[in-house]
């Protein structure tokens, strides 16, 4: 029986780096297999994971649960038959819907030995409130639907900011395992662990309880007029339980007055399109009453593959303006890997406000990949040079 473990998470979050952490710390003696959907034209996240000993099968053309499920399938059948994996994983699109992947999946467990083993979502905590505000559709059916959350970039953030954070997510699933704590601080072997498991921390609290009372009552041998209060013992603490769940989901409206992101008014644009569908929407959705639209009509991607060289210092410059302005449409993540004019390789990893240059390994072609939405692919090759 192959287990399947589904990671996904939105743009950025992390689900690159997560993989790679539970590959080298987590999954070394097991055969796996590693499908990809990445969400445009250009495979870029395959570069980052063949020095990782993975089999990959990237998926390239629009998102897995729409266009790709009927692929999707054919392909995980493959995978299974072809290599016999003990474990496969599946990096969805960034925005695809994790509710659609788990009926994929359990779709093809009809055909194949497969368990579906977990189902997590990736979730950079500093961005949480600014994505659940301008694409909520997408971003939080991920939150909703997975059995376990791991929160990346957390080290960068206050406890009190990480706390209003985890409140806005149980608003959306108060019964996932989240691991907040810094990936650097932490095993793969624990985070595993957490995606695996049942969440049944309190459920085992309220077991020992019940355990301990039934063994006092067994020990003592307490009748009907028993004073001792163990029999007021379960009331009062699912009384206390009750408060506690109370108190744990009530809304912070001070919340929405946290102008936590600097970059929160570049992207306040109106892309919940399912909020606010009039009588002239043209997004392209035919079915607004079931909230349910496909990525490709909301999200965009602009890709070349290129074989020009990059001076390092120059594209420091380009990532900086694209990652703190919204000249060039609403940049959600940018990617590539391309050769240096010095010589070896670049590469480069953008979410809005941030972004990583590092040194890579030659590839077969340089390759550049920018999704989001309203893009200026024009404005985009004059930008990185390439028009």
């Amino acid at each position: 029986m192959t287990k399947i473990d589904i990671i996904s998470g939105f743009l950025g979050a992390g689900k690159t780096t997560l993989i790679k952490k539970l590959l080298s710390e987590a999954f070394q003696n097991e055969k796996v297999v590693l499908i990809e959907n990445e969400f445009g034209e250009i495979g870029i996240d395959g570069g980052f994971l063949k020095d990782a000993g993975v089999e990959i099968t990237e998926m390239n053309s629009g998102c897995i649960c729409c266009s790709l499920v009927g692929d999707f399938g054919t392909a995980l059948e493959k995978v299974i038959e072809d290599f016999h994996p003990d474990r496969v994983i599946i990096e969805p699109s960034g925005v695809g819907k994790l509710s659609d992947v788990i009926r994929a999946v359990e779709g093809v467990s009809e055909k194949v030995q497969i368990t579906l083993n977990s189902y997590t979502a990736v979730v950079d905590a500093q961005k949480c409130k600014m994505y659940m505000k301008n694409f909520g559709e997408f971003f939080n059916n991920q939150i909703e639907h997975a059995k376990t959350i791991v929160l990346s970039r957390t080290q960068k953030m206050t406890e009190d900011r990480l706390a209003k954070t985890l409140e806005l997510i149980k608003e959306h699933n108060d019964k996932a395992t989240i691991v907040t704590t810094a990936w650097d601080d932490i095993d793969g072997m624990k985070i595993l662990n957490a995606m695996e498991k049942e969440n049944d921390f309190v459920r085992q609290l309220l077991e020992e309880e019940h355990d301990h009372h039934h063994g006092h009552e067994h020990h003592h041998d307490h009748g009907e007029d028993c004073t001792c209060g163990c029999h007021d013992h379960d009331h009062e603490h699912h009384h206390d339980h009750e408060e506690h769940h109370d108190h744990e989901h009530h809304h912070d409206h001070e919340e929405r007055h946290d102008h936590e992101h600097h970059h929160d008014h570049e992207h306040h644009h109106d892309h919940e399109h399912h909020h606010d569908h009039g009588p002239d929407c043209t997004c392209g959705c035919h079915d607004h009453d079931h909230d349910h639209h496909h990525a490709d009509d909301v999200f965009t991607s602009w890709g070349q593959e290129t074989a020009k060289k990059f001076d390092r210092e120059q594209m420091r410059m380009t990532l900086d303006v694209l990652a703190h302005t919204s000249d060039y449409g609403i940049i959600l993540r940018a990617k590539g890997m391309v050769p240096d004019t010095n010589g070896g390789w670049i590469y480069f990893d953008l979410v809005p406000g941030e972004f990583e240059l590092r040194d890579g390994e030659p590839d077969v072609t340089g390759r550049l990949c920018v999704i989001g939405s309203e893009l200026k692919e024009d404005k985009l090759a004059e930008l990185f040079g390439l028009n």
